[in-house]
């Protein structure tokens, strides 16, 4: 079973979509307009006859290759990839290109447009308003951003389910200050 390109093809029709069907290569271009990403080009992209499906975002973030960051900002796409459902990052070390990808095997399946839909919108979702805008911060400052949101969480988590805790650990905290450094300070 799988997918073909005219059963995709109807899915964006019915959303009011612009695309290019290419033939040759079992896939569809188009494109969204964004808020963080200047040219949001999307490509969906049927392998092994239609039993592969996936949909990405070629070349979101320019110029990782030599970036005095790239370290940091590869590690922000993982961490990007562990928090969010779905999405994925690739990274091609021979020209840099850096792609957002949603990749999964129909085999006997076919691809459903709810199933279309929901990788499509997630896709740009992420990418523009969550993944972009914290990976630029990260390509100015070498600081993942995430990190001080992962931690906000954690210690709002921590002062749902254990009420109290968090005093108890600014205290010891104090305590410790006062008796010397923390190590590794």
């Amino acid at each position: 079973m799988g997918a073909n390109l005219q059963q995709i093809a109807k899915y964006l029709d019915k959303l009011g979509w612009d695309y290019r069907l290419d033939d040759e290569e079992d896939r569809i271009i188009t494109g969204v307009e964004a808020e963080n990403l200047e040219d949001f080009l999307i490509v969906v992209q049927l392998d092994e006859e239609g039993k592969f499906f996936r949909v990405f975002a070629p070349q979101v973030l320019q110029g990782v290759k030599d970036h005095p960051y790239k370290g940091a900002i590869l590690q922000t796409m993982l961490a990007i990839s562990w928090e969010t459902k779905m999405l994925q990052w690739e990274y091609d070390p021979s020209d840099g290109e850096i792609r957002a990808i949603i990749e999964f095997p129909l085999e006997d399946s076919i691809l459903t447009e709810k199933q279309f839909n929901r990788c499509l919108s997630g896709l740009i979702q992420i990418v523009d308003s969550v993944a972009i805008p914290r990976l630029q911060q990260v390509m100015v400052t070498g600081q993942d951003p995430g990190n001080v949101e992962l931690g906000e969480r954690l210690l709002l988590s921590i002062q749902e389910e254990a009420p109290g805790l968090l005093e108890l650990l600014e205290k010891a905290m104090e305590a410790r200050k006062k008796r010397g450094s923390f190590p590794n300070e």
